[in-house]
């Protein structure tokens, strides 16, 4: 999936011209401005994303060999990078005047090590179409290789952060460990509750969102931007995820529809459909569904209605995370940073 799929262009308003807002819906009454959707958010930092993709590949190479063909391996099949773009974007809302593509580097290098780690733990055979790392050069050559890219992270962190962003980071390090016991902990329990399923959320995926939007502001000494930014993303992480759950419901989107349910992974959608749906939960407590039972099941989650009770806690969070952004000097990068978020907690695919 690319972040910039869905979205439509908008024609820059001239000065005489009244302020449009946004219609009903979630961000509806916020003016309107030439940043409307993933599209423009991203156009506005196509040069620091192109640098970022430069630097990662060279940030991965090392002359123990391994280490490169495993994370070059993971690094050419691509991926969103959100997490690069979000950290360009609020460079451009805060007062950091140094290049900003080898910052942007520190997160996605992070997450880089984070998945080859999760496949291990999981055993997964896919990642990003691809077979997935550690089926290929082995377990342990793929645990050290994310060690190698986390590693990486902290130092570059150091040098591109300074003092606050570094230590930001290891506190970010040290809940996504957390979030992945809570993960690991909760795996196959369909007793999972709303508030457990968000602490995993929050600690594995939207922690290192919030970090990566507000590492310029701590890099730049701006303490109170960097709280806001921390804030804003951790409602866009949270949206994000819950979105993305929402999607495995979906057709159309280039995955397995109700792959997590085959799995009888908890997500928030099944969570919420377990509690609509007499005897799903002990149905799929006795075991994994065939295939042709998991069709009808996808069904009846849509049906249940607990896809829109999703999205619309994704919307409650996105909402909190937009709200963040008030207290930022108005400008181009405030405007994208709305649009992202916008984008990711009502994403189609």
């Amino acid at each position: 999936m690319s972040v910039v799929q869905g979205s439509s262009p908008l024609a820059v308003r001239s000065f005489a011209a009244p302020v449009r807002t946004r219609p009903a819906g979630l961000g509806a009454g916020a003016p309107l401005s030439r940043i409307d959707g993933p599209a423009d958010a991203l156009a506005l930092v196509a040069v620091e994303l192109r640098d970022c993709e430069t630097a990662l590949a060279e940030l991965v190479m090392s002359d123990v060999a391994e280490v490169p063909a495993i994370a070059g391996y993971l690094l050419d099949a691509g991926g969103k990078r959100l997490r690069p773009a979000l950290t360009a974007l609020a460079a451009r809302t805060v007062d950091y005047t140094e290049p900003v593509a080898r910052l942007m580097c520190v997160g996605e290098l992070l997450h880089l090590g984070s998945l080859l780690h999760d496949d291990v733990v999981d055993d997964g055979e896919v990642r990003r179409g691809r077979t997935a790392a550690h089926r290929i050069y082995g377990a342990p050559a793929t645990v050290l290789t994310g060690d190698f890219c986390l590693a990486r992270s902290v130092l570059l962190a150091a040098e591109e952060g300074g003092h606050a962003a570094v230590s930001a980071l290891g506190a970010t390090v040290t809940e996504m460990a957390e979030g992945e016991m809570l993960q690991l902990r909760y795996a196959g329990r369909l007793d999972t509750t709303v508030e457990q399923y968000m602490d995993v959320v929050d600690r594995k995926s939207a922690a290192l969102i919030a970090w990566c939007v507000s590492a310029p502001a701590l890099a730049a000494g701006d303490h109170e931007a960097a709280e806001a930014l921390r804030r804003f993303g951790r409602g866009v992480g949270r949206a994000f995820q819950i979105a993305d759950d929402v999607l495995d419901y979906a057709e159309g989107t280039g995955k397995a529809t109700g792959a997590d349910l085959r799995e009888r992974k908890v997500t928030l959608p099944l969570v919420y459909a377990m509690e609509r749906i007499s005897g799903l939960r002990d149905e799929l407590t006795a075991g994994a569904p065939v295939p042709e039972r998991v069709r009808e099941l996808v069904q009846q989650v849509r049906d249940s209605g607990a896809l829109d009770q999703a999205q619309e806690a994704a919307h409650g969070y996105a909402a909190e995370a937009l709200a963040a952004l008030d207290t930022l000097p108005p400008g181009e990068g405030r405007d994208a940073l709305r649009a992202l978020g916008l984008y990711l907690a009502d994403r189609t695919r």
